[in-house]
């Protein structure tokens, strides 16, 4: 019997390949938030990670930071919640002059509602204990005392003062004295001409004192006291209990140098001399620092010049190694969060080592720009006042920053990367919308065909009814960004909250001798703009997809092809099914119906993109209200329930990448649920 050959079959389509991906060596040099945040997203991503680490690592150095929108959305995505560690919300902003004077005093809970995540304010050796954690329980590797003394970039080889690393890929992320920066250039350092005092003191501290105590009165606050050439910064972190201050100061007036990193020992007397001026309530509340166990440090604010690349061969930069902060706008963490977060787009599991340059020069494309934008906010942000007003726009600043999504932006250049870098096994169809990418039109024989030459005849007469299901919805912006057709259309809010609907219509032919019954489904996005080459802009809403019988709808939009079916009760439920010759891949609806009015239209044209043999065009389309008279109008009570289950390829062969678009669309909170009949 042992000399009979056997035949294995081959797995089905879509299962799991008999020799799973092998994943990558990855070595990290630097164990702070940029190193650590990198770590994490690698090894989630299914890699092996080394981190090396000079120092003991017994705790991080430094004070608080800001966890603004644009970073803290990252975090939440590998589990860390801020609030779960004594992260303060930033809930309000108050200015003052350098005499104490109230400027401005701004509550930002309206405003911050316009980012998807929130903005907290950690201690910073909290937060690098959190991903410490988290790296090290996934089986991540931190190796402390151990100093690098140079990379080799080709090789992947990590010269150590005793020994030697190795890995596919070497992260430098080293801070701003960075020893791997030298693999790729040798860039110099320069005073940005300011120092900072960094020191903690206890909240209680300051409510104990009936001077000091209105400063502290409102909590989740952040407080500002602005000199022409200096400032005081102070927020809380710790749940409210621990107040970190930042004072920023023209550097010859502390005698603070390159070299002293973070560890100078200052003086409360050197302090106070700096800020001789400036409101005595303020240095009374600073004069506390001489009682705390915390220290007070001072040290030089360095830059540095633009680097022309963060990479070559195996080897790249993140963080301060890439590209240093001042901390005028604590970005600095952020923007290494960032880059970590970009670095593990571009490294799925199953990159190959010699891919690994490729996807390494994709990562600085896509983070360059903005990493160097933030950097000259940054330093913007750090002038001196003129005439008692700063020289940066704020706004366009926090706009530009907290609105946007680094895994967002970074997958959508990575899919579109691997589309045209392959473009004999990505093409485009004219018969499906882009949003879900390029793929294959589906076999023409399914149940949906048989229902579409079933009601070609009845399509000859015209409807009688319609029954329509709106479901709006809060969702994220920048997600639904990557799923715009070009770069001509854009969201007119950079906020990262935006609003879609799922719009359902039944429309019933009534037909001697047997009635039918179409159902199709829409996804607009609203809020979305396009701009002609001749310069001019339309508005509305963005039809991404049209779901339902294979047919050219309305203005040649062609559809998903696909079986949607409304099951609809008055009074009591709604609920909408997407299925695939029997797999069941999207459900939605809701309950508690209850009659009311039609709500609000939404405002400007349906966009309509288009692709066909003549080439890509937008179409405009008047919003036109349903022909016919409303005869009933029921709206939810209960919230909307989505679900959609992208399966794998063996069970849903045809629609399985558009079923797992639709799965990771975020439903934040259900603004609309309403079902309108209407007689033609």
């Amino acid at each position: 019997m042992s000399d009979i050959p056997t035949i294995t079959p081959p797995p089905p389509r879509g299962a799991p390949s008999p020799t799973a991906p092998t994943p990558l060596q990855i070595a990290i040099v630097g164990a702070g938030i940029g190193g650590l945040s990198a770590a994490v997203g690698l090894r989630k991503a299914g890699h092996d990670v080394t981190v090396y680490e000079q120092s003991a690592l017994v705790t991080e150095q430094g004070a608080a930071i800001h966890l603004a929108p644009n970073a803290n959305g990252i975090l939440r995505r590998w589990g860390i919640a801020a609030e779960a560690f004594g992260g303060n919300a930033m809930a309000r902003l108050v200015e003052h002059a350098a005499d104490g004077r109230v400027r401005r005093d701004v509550d930002l809970a309206g405003a911050n509602a316009r980012w998807q995540h929130p903005w907290h304010l950690v201690h910073r050796a909290t937060l690098h204990m959190v991903l410490q954690a988290l790296f090290t329980q996934s089986g991540g590797v931190v190796k402390t005392k151990v100093r690098v003394e140079g990379v080799e970039s080709g090789t992947g080889r990590v010269v150590l003062e005793e020994g030697e690393g190795r890995g596919d890929v070497v992260v430098g992320a080293d801070g701003i004295y960075s020893t791997t920066r030298a693999g790729v250039k040798d860039a110099k350092l320069f005073s940005s001409g300011k120092a900072a005092f960094r020191f903690l003191i206890h909240r209680h501290q300051a409510e104990e004192d009936p001077v000091t105590a209105p400063l502290v009165e409102k909590r989740d606050t952040l407080h500002m006291w602005y000199g022409e050439d200096r400032r005081i910064v102070m927020y809380p972190c710790n749940n409210n209990e621990v107040l970190n201050f930042v004072c920023i100061h023209p550097d010859a007036e502390s005698f603070a140098t390159e070299r002293d990193e973070w560890g100078k020992q200052a003086t409360l007397y050197q302090l106070l001399k700096v800020y001789k001026d400036f409101d005595p309530v303020v240095k009374a509340l600073m004069s506390k620092v001489a009682h705390e166990l915390y220290r007070l440090q001072v040290w030089q604010l360095l830059d540095m010049e633009t680097l022309p690349t963060w990479t070559t061969g195996k080897l790249v930069l993140l963080g301060d190694a890439a590209h240093p902060f001042t901390p005028h706008q604590g970005q600095g963490a952020g923007q290494a969060i960032e880059d970590a977060a970009a670095l593990t787009v571009v490294l799925p599991l199953g990159t190959t080592p010699n891919e690994v340059p490729e996807r390494l020069a994709l990562y600085e494309r896509i983070r360059y720009e903005r990493a160097h934008a933030i950097q000259e906010y940054s330093r913007l942000a750090g002038r001196d006042w003129v005439n008692g007003e700063p020289t940066v726009d704020m706004m366009a600043y926090t706009n530009y920053n907290f609105g946007y999504d680094e895994f967002d932006h970074a997958t959508n250049i990575f899919r579109r990367w691997k589309w045209a870098k392959n473009p004999d096994a990505y093409r485009f169809s004219p018969q499906i919308p882009t949003p879900f990418g390029p793929f294959s039109p589906p076999k023409a024989s399914s149940p949906v065909d048989d229902l579409n030459s079933t009601l070609s005849h009845a399509r000859l007469e015209p409807p009688r009814t319609k029954t329509i299901a709106t479901l709006r919805f809060k969702t994220s912006r920048t997600f639904l960004e990557t799923l715009l057709p070009t770069s001509q259309f854009r969201f007119t809010a950079p906020d990262t909250v935006a609003t879609a609907s799922y719009v359902t219509t039944t429309t019933h032919y009534h037909h001697h001798p047997v009635d039918r019954a179409e159902t199709n489904l829409s996804l607009y996005f609203h809020g979305v703009q396009y701009r002609r080459a001749d310069g001019t802009v339309a508005a509305g809403s963005y039809l991404a997809a049209v779901f339902g019988p294979p047919a050219e709808g309305k203005d040649g939009v062609s559809r998903v092809p696909c079986d949607v079916a409304m099951d609809y009760v008055k009074d009591w439920a709604c609920r909408i099914v997407l299925s695939w010759e029997g797999v069941r891949f999207g459900e939605f609806g809701w309950e508690w119906l209850e009659e009311g009015k039609v709500g609000d239209k939404e405002g400007g044209d349906v966009l309509v993109y288009r692709r066909g043999g003549d080439g890509e065009e937008c179409v405009a389309v008047p919003r036109a209200e349903e022909a016919g008279t409303v005869v009933s109008v029921f709206g939810g009570r209960k919230g909307a329930e989505v679900d959609f289950d992208a399966k794998d390829w063996g069970q849903l062969p045809t629609l399985h990448h558009v079923a797992a678009v639709l799965a990771d669309i975020p439903v934040l909170e259900a603004l609309r649920m309403e079902v309108v009949e209407v007689r033609v």
